[in-house]
């Protein structure tokens, strides 16, 4: 397919596609889906080989936010049955950490709720952050805590974070329909904050709101222009008792026309498969692993993932090795300099939950998929629990 060599040879080069490649790549038939996942695999192997990186999630404070993101369970006037606590103290959180860590995790996410920090928060998480480089030798840590104030990311540089994610989520034109308690240029904004302090920039996108393939490539378009390291790709996990409880629009082939759409337009950036993979992807996930070079291992924020052991057999059996702590994610001319040569789109806030996308262009070609709610589970178990955590 004249379509996919060009993508093939211009992700080599780093070079952005164009809009109709990446229109055309969404709009691929299932009969061509194994000849989208080689082609996309060629690019990811040449940047990133077999490599796969783990990353895991803590979730410092759940629920009771102000928010109003209609794809979240911890959204203001969520009524879904998430658990809800206040701050875990460092060592609560440590603790937490090093599970993910022993697991084969390489980078810890500390996630908070709520609009963003106060600066009290910051010294909080800060605690937090030496509390887990020093009981977890060579770990990253990346903080997700939402929209950040003048001089906070520079906090949390100089406390030893490491990256922080601030998801975009969809198009700039369909915003502020899923949210507004604040603006798509508040997140864009956080994004560079943390760039300008020389943290290492995550931020991506959720799939399955009803959005329109423009609104996917908007996006991701988007999030190659912002230049972040890493870009998580999460999928709509309908919690019932948010506003897209009820929004079933993935397919598994659909979630790996969007991972594949995505690494053609961020070649040699970290494309990580977060939120909602068992859920949509379900025994494609092995699939997934020639596109995205990086995952959450265990659970997310508030629902349950696959078994850590299943995972880590899943990266095995499908010819894959695990990132270790000693080996640089990126490639060298982004891992040298900062963010070098034509970026894309990243993270750590894994999305739980869908967003109301609707907009003008044409719908989604993808079949509505079966309501697969047996597979949503609420976390009752890890961090803010009594219980072991998943890992």
């Amino acid at each position: 397919m004249d379509l996919l060599n060009t993508l093939v040879d211009k992700g080599l080069r780093r070079e952005l596609p164009t809009r109709e490649e990446a229109l055309a790549v969404l709009a691929t038939s299932d009969d061509d889906l194994l000849d989208v996942v080689a082609a996309a695999g060629k690019v990811r192997r040449h940047w990133f080989g077999r490599r796969v990186k783990l990353n895991y999630l803590v979730n410092l404070k759940s629920g009771l936010c102000p928010e109003d993101c209609s794809y979240c369970s911890q959204r203001l006037g969520s009524t879904a049955g998430i658990l809800k606590y206040t701050w875990l103290k460092p060592g609560q959180a440590s603790d937490a950490a090093a599970a993910g860590v022993a697991g084969g995790a390489k980078r810890v996410c500390l996630v908070a709720s709520g609009r963003g920090p106060t600066d009290k928060d910051v010294d909080r998480v800060s605690e937090t952050i030496k509390a887990i480089k020093d009981n977890n030798e060579g770990v990253e840590v990346c903080a997700c805590l939402g929209l950040l104030s003048e001089g906070q990311a520079e906090r949390l540089r100089e406390a030893g974070a490491d990256a922080y994610n601030h998801n975009l989520n969809t198009s700039e034109a369909t915003y502020g329909e899923i949210t507004t308690t604040h603006t798509y240029e508040d997140r864009v904004d956080t994004v560079q904050k943390a760039h300008a302090a020389g943290l290492s920039a995550c931020s991506g996108l959720i799939a399955g709101m009803g959005e329109t393939d423009e609104d996917l490539v908007d996006v991701v378009f988007s999030l190659r222009e912002l230049d972040p390291d890493s870009v998580p790709v999460n999928f709509l996990i309908p919690f019932e008792g948010t506003p897209l409880g009820k929004e079933w629009n993935l397919t598994p082939q659909r979630c790996l026309r969007i991972l594949a759409m995505t690494r053609f337009v961020c070649p040699d950036v970290e494309v990580r498969i977060a939120g909602g993979r068992e859920v949509h992807l379900r025994t494609m996930q092995p699939l997934a692993l020639h596109l995205a070079n990086s995952i959450f291992l265990g659970d997310y924020l508030t629902s349950e993932g696959q078994a850590g052991k299943a995972d880590l057999e899943m990266i095995a059996d499908a010819g894959f090795e695990v990132e270790g702590t000693d080996q640089v994610t990126l490639p060298e001319h982004r891992a040298s300099g900062g963010c070098g040569g034509g970026g894309e789109g990243g993270g750590c806030g894994s999305q739980e939950s869908g967003g109301v996308c609707g907009s003008a262009g044409t719908a989604a070609p993808a079949r509505a998929d079966e309501a697969r709610t047996d597979l949503v589970a609420v976390r009752r178990r890890g961090a803010g629990t009594d219980l072991a955590p998943n890992a």
